[in-house]
Formats: structure tokens, sequence, C-alpha cells
């Protein structure tokens, strides 16, 4: 079928840009049903993949940066008890093996001059442990962050912030009424000069946010950081932008980026057999409600599905496994994954997840198991 053309976002042209690194936080959290968060249910499909990208971000003009989420706190048994009975009740097995900030210094970054932490949102597996960071680190959240979510434990027993994380530290709560809009993003220019916007997303939690960088100007390129406004690629593609291609390449189930397969492999798992409606759609169950509001989460995929067909607007969400193998963590950087070719190799690696799905048998490169193991948490 016939794609829709690729949308104008009116991002306004501007010379500045930043720096980013996407930081591997190694987070790993095994045991999550895929259910909770996707509908419908793929066979071989049972667990969401729960690692965790951050980013560090860094203006060189300005000598200004900051760190975009945080994973899961390497010491995830202090979280607030109401945490920890989440985790046990879940049966999910935790494991950090080094904290954001230890990452940051053992590559080189002097984390003392880090200006601010910004939260995608507030769930345990993104805001990691801001009590690492100095004062002087200000933690900047989404719109009606301090009405929904606050105050937090011990002064609220039942929630999963830590008034110990906010103790002493600018907590600014961005506001999205300038009129700016990115596509139909309503948009902050963190900096003023056009390097860097924070993009309103609601649905999945209170006070989500995005993050769209320039990190290239001739020709202009941009690094999208999701957080969890998507948790699986399933959820924004295909998309009336980009329906399921006649030919993947390469295929998803493998390494050889010249290898290809036939679209038509993955017809069985088209929701509704539309190539132009994504496979996934965030659960409406309401049996663990795992998105605030599924049907803003859903207005908040479409409008994200306009910056997922440009070519050069690399999209990173928090938990994409698919692109492990294909971009480069801190130290490296970010900024040249349209001469690396990352959109391209990344954009149906997601496939993957469906190779028992759709009858393939052989191995999968990339795609670990995210099943809880039979031992118990320690």
């Amino acid at each position: 079928m016939a794609a829709l053309p690729v949308p104008d976002l009116h991002i306004p042209e501007s010379s500045n840009t930043v720096n980013v690194s996407i930081i591997d936080t190694t987070t790993s959290i095994r045991g999550v049903d895929a259910w909770k968060f996707l509908e419908p249910s793929i066979p071989g499909h049972e667990y969401l993949a729960t690692l965790a990208f951050a980013f560090l971000i860094e203006h060189p003009k300005l000598d200004r940066s900051m760190v975009f989420d945080l994973g899961l706190r390497k010491d995830w048994w202090n979280c607030s008890p109401f945490l920890l009975d989440r985790f046990k009740k879940g049966g999910y097995v935790l494991n950090v093996e080094k904290s954001v900030r230890e990452i940051l210094e053992h590559g080189g970054f002097d984390a003392t001059k880090l200006e601010a932490i910004v939260w995608s949102h507030w769930h345990f597996d993104h805001t990691g442990s801001p009590a690492e960071f100095e004062k002087s680190t200000a933690l900047i959240v989404g719109p009606c962050f301090k009405d929904n979510l606050l105050p937090g434990y011990p002064t609220d027993p039942n929630s999963s912030i830590l008034e110990s994380d906010l103790e002493g530290r600018l907590l600014i709560e961005l506001s999205f009424e300038s009129g700016l809009k990115i596509g139909e993003f309503n948009a902050f220019d963190c900096f003023g000069d056009g390097s860097l916007y924070f993009l309103n997303s609601p649905g999945h939690a209170h006070g989500h946010i995005c993050a769209l960088a320039r990190v290239t100007v001739d020709p202009a390129s941009f690094v999208l950081m999701g957080g969890d406004a998507w948790h699986h690629c399933g959820e924004i593609r295909p998309s009336p932008y980009m329906p399921l291609p006649d030919t993947i390449q390469p295929v998803p189930f493998t390494s050889l980026s010249s290898s290809s397969c036939p679209g038509a492999l993955f017809e069985p798992i088209l929701r509704d057999g539309d190539p132009a409606k994504p496979i996934y759609k965030p659960s409406t169950q309401t049996k663990v409600q795992m998105h605030l509001d599924p049907e803003q989460a859903v207005r908040t995929i479409e409008k994200l599905q306009q910056a997922d067909v440009q070519e050069n607007i690399l999209m990173v969400a928090a938990h994409d496994e698919s692109l492990l193998g294909i971009v480069e963590f801190f130290p490296k950087r970010a900024n040249d994954f349209i001469s690396k070719g990352w959109v391209k190799t990344a954009r149906w690696k997601f496939l993957m997840d469906f190779a028992k799905a759709v009858g393939y048998e052989g191995e999968v490169v990339g795609r670990g198991d995210w099943s809880a193991p039979k031992e118990p948490q320690v």
C-alpha cells in the first residue's frame, strides 16, 4: 500500500548543536510480562526486554551538560518499601552492575559539572539515584509532577519516590505553554537556542517527556530520547508513513548486514492484517495497569510516528534491545549516526522478537532471555 507523505515537523532552523552519548546503564530486570504493557499477546514474545538506556547531553558552546534518565539505581534494595514489595510480588530479578555516575566517571566525564538530571518520568527504572550526584545538580521533571507525585517516601509510605533523592536539590517542573510545537508535540526549548527540545508526551505516566537533540547542522540530524513513550518498536512500526516493506534488510534474526527476507514473512503478526498499523498498541488491560492513560499513550505514539519515518532522526526508547550491536555507547557519541547507517540498520531489527510467531527456527542474534530465572532473587 502507498505510504503517507513524510510530514514536515517544522523544527526551527538553528546552527547550535549538542553532543549526545547513549549510556548503557547496565540495568537488567528479568521477568517483566509483555502482556502488562503490550497487546495483543504474540507467542514467543512473553517477556519484555528491560535493559535501560540513559543519555549524556553536552552543549559545547555553553559548557553545560545534563543526563536524561538514570536507569535503575545500583542499590535497588534501598528503594522505597512500596517498590520492594512490588518487586517481590512481581517476581522480578534485578541487577545493575554500575551506577550512571560510575559509568560517566570511568568514561572520563567530570560528574561534578553536571547541571541537571532529567527524568523522562518517575518510574523506578528511569529515576536511578539522584542522591549520588551533587546537590548543585538540579532535577528536571515533566508537568504536574509535584501535584501528582509529591510528597515522597517516608511522608507518603506508598510512594516510590524517595524524599532523600530530592532533599536540598532544585526541582524544576517544565511548562509547555509557550506555544512552541515540534511536529504535533508541545515543546520546550531547553537552552533557548534550538539545540535541545523537551517534548510533552503524556499517556504512560504523569509528566512523561521525551527529548529531541540537534546533533549536526549540515545536514541537520537529531536524536530522539523516547523514555517509555514506547516500550517496543512494534508499537510505532509499521505506520501509515512507513508500512511493512516488501523486503526487510537486513534480516532481523541475523547479524549479516547484506541479508534480506520478504516482508510477507511477518504478515501473520500484523494487527488486523494491516501493513500500515503498528503490530502492538499499549495494553488496555486493567488487572495490572501499567499505563496511566492508554488512549493518550496511543496519541503520543501517533505523533512519534511522524518523527520515526524521518531518515535524519535516531529514535531511542529506553528499553530498545534491538539497538544492541548497532549503536555505540558512552563514552562514544551518537552524533554521526547518519554516516554509520544506524537508522536503516535498526529500523526493522525489532522483528527478531517474532521469530517463533512466524515459524523461524534458527538462532536469533541479539535477542536476550528476559524470563525470570527459577532461582529466587537474592
